[in-house]
C-alpha cells in the first residue's frame, strides 16, 4: 500500500542487502520524473537548486515522524505544525472526477512547483493520520533498508517492507547465524 508521502520519504534509499550503498534519489532527475508521473503530478525537472535543501529537509522530517509513529502512535504538535506549514504554502483546489464507475478526488494546484508538490505530500501524510492509519506506519526491520511503509496486514504484524526481499534476507541471515553458533 503505497502513499505519495511514503514514496517521497523513501527517496532516501539504502541498499537493503547490506553493502552500505545509499543514495538520495531526490537528486536524480529520472527519479523525480518517475515520482511525478506515477502520482500524476507536475513540477519542473530537475528540482531547482534553490528548492532542494527545503525539499530534502521536509523529506527528512517525514522520515523522522514515521520513525516516531512506528514506535509510539502519538501524533505530536511538531508533526501537525510541520504538515500545516507545508499545506499553507500552496494554493490548490480539489475536483471530483468520474472515470467509468470510479469516483476520485483530484488535486488541482494553482502552480506546478515543488513547493506545491510538498503541500500535496503533506496532505497525503495528514490523510494517513486522519484516516486513523498512523498505527500502521512501519520502518523495515532490516537495518540496512529502513524503508517507510504502511502495514496492510490484518493483525498489524508486518515487520519488513517486502517479505520476499528483506524478510527472506533476514530469515537467511538468522539461519546462518544460528548454524554458525551451533557449530562452535
Amino acid at each position: 500500500m503505497d502513499e505519495l508521502w511514503t514514496d517521497f520519504a523513501n527517496s532516501l534509499w539504502h541498499d537493503w542487502r547490506g553493502d552500505g550503498h545509499s543514495e538520495d534519489r531526490l537528486l536524480k532527475p529520472e527519479w523525480q520524473t518517475a515520482l511525478l508521473e506515477s502520482w500524476e503530478l507536475h513540477a519542473p525537472v530537475p528540482i531547482p537548486a534553490e528548492d532542494m535543501v527545503t525539499i530534502q529537509r521536509f523529506r527528512d522530517r517525514l522520515r523522522q515522524f514515521a520513525i516516531q509513529l512506528s514506535r509510539d502512535t502519538t501524533v505530536t504538535h511538531e508533526m501537525i505544525s510541520a504538515v500545516n506549514e507545508k499545506l499553507k504554502q500552496s494554493a490548490a483546489t480539489r475536483e471530483m472526477r468520474q472515470d467509468d464507475e470510479t469516483i476520485r478526488m483530484v488535486w488541482l494546484p494553482q502552480e506546478h512547483t515543488w513547493k506545491s508538490l510538498l503541500s500535496e505530500v503533506a496532505a497525503s501524510f495528514a490523510q494517513t493520520l486522519a484516516d486513523g492509519q498512523g498505527n500502521r506506519i512501519r520502518i523495515c526491520e532490516n537495518s540496512n533498508c529502513n524503508w517507510v511503509f504502511l502495514d496492510d496486514t490484518r493483525n498489524r504484524s508486518k515487520r519488513f517492507c517486502d517479505d520476499k526481499m528483506c524478510g527472506n534476507l533476514m530469515k537467511v541471515r538468522r539461519f546462518r547465524e544460528r548454524k554458525k553458533s551451533e557449530s562452535k
